[in-house]
């Protein structure tokens, strides 16, 4: 079997059509030699037919006289033809009667029988051909003539017929290579030409490339075509790609630049909130003991209207005091926040409950809570967290004493749930996004005290460890806070 793998395709039908043609043409040779074998065998064979039935009838007379001699030259006429080697008459017994050999001392075989209802028989054997026919005369059987042939014509005519056939053989070879030297022009240079296209084209990623035409009409046209079109669209697709590319680049780099800026806009805008909380402590507490002071020396001895200004003074700078207090807490999370490390959560909830241990005997409220895990976190910041959180549901309760209960479970991606569930006033759905933003507050004053940012503190404090939180609440029947931190930090 040829190998052709890795050859070009110039190669492989050059291969393919010398390799169809001489095999076509060896069969058809073969067919022809064995077809011509076979009808000179049965040509020799007649003659030899022919020459046993002269044989035999030249001899009718010798064998009815017992005339050996005459019969020796009646077989002595076959010295004519070269191809036989001997020739004997037998008598109706099997003996020998007469012989005639090429090569003189030749004794007489044993007569082979001729099958019965057969008046001739013949064998090829040995690269000879024996004939045995009965000499009838009278209608009876008088003897028989034995004839002896060499197949030398057969073994001269295939000799013939091999010359012959390696000539025409080599002869056809040579047209088969000189008709696929022209089917090559026609169809595999353009074939390897588009080869080479291809390759340029998933090497380089060049799409400007195309393919030379053909100029004719055929399918190979067709498919260089095609080809070209599809190059002209990769091209157009391919252009299209690197100018989205490009400009999603500059939107990128554009978006990187803004976020930089941002980053440090916020960065200076948290630090400017810290120091201006802190810087304005001071003077804010002056204003408050010095209205605070006039409140207490000049009540009642100034008007009703100076005595609720000075009020409105001392609440205001009070509240005032509560808000930057509370900015300054948000502003700590992130630029004094200690490092993050193993901490045990259960530890934080209880220093959180000893903090708000006044305000939980004043409500009577219950605060409960399963084992919880030890995670990393900044300790003092998860105590503001659950402090805030807790505190939440100890204010905003409902007739019913207040009830809290702190768990945590795993939730399957490296996570723990803390959850805060309370029986407090619930709140309404609208309202999940605003209760985290800043100085957002869903109550007025005169309902209940604070700013509106603890929330905003807890969820801060939630994303400064790489988590998140959120609620799940309905009016009236109290809320569940979650934070989700990641088990390892």
């Amino acid at each position: 079997m040829l190998r052709v793998r890795g050859h070009s395709i110039t190669k492989k039908l050059t291969r393919m059509n010398m390799l169809v043609s001489g095999a076509a043409l060896l069969l058809a040779c073969l067919a022809f030699v064995a077809y011509d074998v076979l009808a000179i065998r049965q040509a020799i064979v007649h003659n030899l037919s022919i020459q046993a039935q002269i044989a035999g009838s030249n001899s009718v007379s010798a064998l009815l006289f017992n005339d050996p001699h005459d019969a020796e030259k009646t077989l002595s006429a076959l010295k004519a033809a070269p191809n036989i080697l001997s020739a004997h008459i037998y008598t109706t017994g099997g003996l020998p009667f007469a012989t005639y050999s090429r090569e003189r001392g030749g004794k007489a075989p044993t007569l082979p029988a001729i099958p019965a209802g057969q008046t001739e028989a013949h064998w090829f054997k040995d690269g000879q051909i024996v004939l045995v026919r009965s000499i009838i005369f009278q209608a009876k059987p008088t003897g028989s003539v034995y004839i002896q042939s060499d197949l030398r014509e057969i073994n001269d005519r295939l000799k013939r017929y091999a010359g012959i056939a390696a000539i025409v053989l080599l002869t056809s070879l040579l047209a088969a290579l000189l008709v696929s030297s022209i089917f090559q022009r026609a169809v595999a240079e353009p074939i390897t030409h588009l080869a080479g296209i291809a390759g340029v084209v998933s090497r380089d990623k060049d799409y400007s490339v195309r393919a030379t035409p053909t100029g004719s009409r055929d399918e190979l046209a067709t498919l260089i075509e095609t080809f070209n079109e599809m190059l002209a669209q990769i091209q157009e697709r391919d252009g299209a790609l690197q100018k989205a590319h490009h400009e999603l680049k500059q939107r990128v780099q554009e978006l990187a630049r803004r976020a930089q800026e941002l980053a440090r806009s916020n960065a200076e805008l948290e630090q400017f909130a810290y120091v201006a909380s802190h810087d304005l402590q001071e003077p804010l507490r002056m204003v408050a003991s010095y209205t605070q002071l006039l409140g207490q020396r000049y009540k009642g001895r100034l008007d009703s209207d100076a005595d609720e200004f000075i009020a409105y003074a001392v609440d205001g700078a009070h509240r005032m005091q509560l808000l930057i207090g509370d900015l300054l807490a948000y502003c700590r999370v992130g630029t004094t926040g200690k490092e993050l490390c193993e901490t045990s959560s259960e530890a934080a909830l209880e220093q959180a409950l000893l903090n708000l241990q006044g305000a939980i005997q004043e409500s009577s409220g219950v605060v409960t809570h399963d084992p919880l895990p030890t995670v990393v976190a900044d300790g003092s910041q998860l105590v503001q967290l659950f402090q805030n959180v807790v505190g939440n549901a100890i204010k905003y309760r409902s007739a019913e004493l207040p009830r809290v209960h702190v768990s945590a479970k795993k939730n399957g991606g490296n996570e723990w749930i803390f959850s805060m569930r309370d029986n407090g006033l619930g709140i309404e759905p609208k309202y999940f996004g605003k209760i985290f933003v800043m100085f957002q507050r869903l109550h007025g004053r005169e309902e209940f005290s604070g700013t509106g940012i603890g929330l905003t503190v807890c969820k801060k404090i939630a994303e400064r460890h790489g988590g998140r939180m959120w609620v799940e609440s309905e009016p009236g029947k109290g809320s569940t806070f979650y934070v989700a931190l990641p088990e390892r930090g």
